[in-house]
């Protein structure tokens, strides 16, 4: 396991199937603000929140010139599932060998109700349109943080 990812180096490089079964790599977002956000599970409750809450601000990131990406090891079909039943505006990558979340660093040992198990630590990469990383939420809280990586975008975009 590697160290944690910092602020500053530059983000590493992805390819993986959206919910379309079409390949998006890092590549794609050169030149632009990429929100790249990791999360455990399709249809589950706090990331059914996060998903809709990106949804609703989608608007507000595109007119920073910031495209909204999430990553989970679902299948392909089960993020369009997700993507129909919520009505979300994202695009959602398939990563079932967690080659992205591992890249990351977001695949960790995990403690729930005493027990300790591997799985996505819900996190959040902002990459500047340089290809590095602006900002990095560890351990994020589904609730409110669509807003937070919002302002953090207004803030870094405008200087």
């Amino acid at each position: 396991m590697s160290d944690l990812l910092q602020i500053g180096q530059p983000a590493p490089d992805f390819s993986a199937q959206d919910q379309n079964s079409n390949t998006v790599s890092l590549d794609d977002f050169r030149d632009r603000w990429l929100v790249l956000y990791f999360y455990p599970k399709d249809d589950t409750p706090g990331c059914t929140v996060e998903a809709i809450d990106f949804t609703a601000l989608k608007e507000q990131f595109t007119e920073l010139g910031a495209a909204i990406i999430g990553v989970s090891p679902d299948s392909t079909e089960s993020h369009g599932k997700f993507i129909a039943k919520h009505n979300l505006g994202l695009q959602l990558l398939s990563d079932p060998e967690r080659k992205v979340t591992e890249a990351y660093n977001v695949w960790r040992l995990k403690k729930f109700m005493g027990k300790e198990y591997m799985g996505v630590v819900r996190s959040t990469f902002l990459i500047a349109p340089d290809g590095k990383l602006a900002h990095i939420w560890n351990n994020a809280r589904a609730k409110g943080h669509a807003e937070k990586v919002l302002q953090k975008l207004e803030e870094l975009a405008k200087s």
